[in-house]
């Protein structure tokens, strides 16, 4: 059976696609006698990349797998390999699938992953009951 946990948005993403927005409106707004609106592209482009994130963003777990994904960046993790996961922290560089802080930083094998789950501890839980072996920081 396979558990779903939905991401933590966080306001900064709210904040960056509200301004995207607010500028496109007040270009639309100034220019409207404007025939050609080529102009626009760079500025919607960029919004449509941070609504593709935000709407994507999402974990799952099952029997062996944590799946995430976010836009472009999507994978999975045996969870038999998961080593250490350290809780309410933030990994400023490396592979993110995470908009908000104070989530997962999930290591296994050679390799860690940054999630920020809705709820940290439900899907910390999720995890411990398939490998209990993992080690809670």
């Amino acid at each position: 059976m396979k558990q779903e946990f939905k991401a933590n948005k966080g306001y900064f993403w709210i904040y960056i696609v509200g301004s995207i927005v607010f500028l496109v409106i007040m270009f639309f707004i100034n220019y409207k006698a404007l025939d050609n609106y080529w102009f626009l592209l760079p500025i919607t482009l960029p919004l449509i990349l941070f609504l593709w994130i935000y709407f994507s963003t999402k974990y799952a777990v099952d029997e062996n797998f944590l799946y995430y994904q976010s836009a472009f960046l999507k994978g999975k993790i045996e969870i038999q390999t998961i080593k250490s996961i350290q809780v309410n922290t933030t990994m400023w560089s490396g592979t993110k699938a995470a908009m908000a802080k104070n989530g997962l930083i999930i290591k296994y094998g050679f390799d860690e992953l940054y999630t920020a789950p809705a709820n940290n501890q439900q899907m910390v839980d999720a995890l411990l009951q398939i490998n209990p072996n993992i080690t809670i920081k």
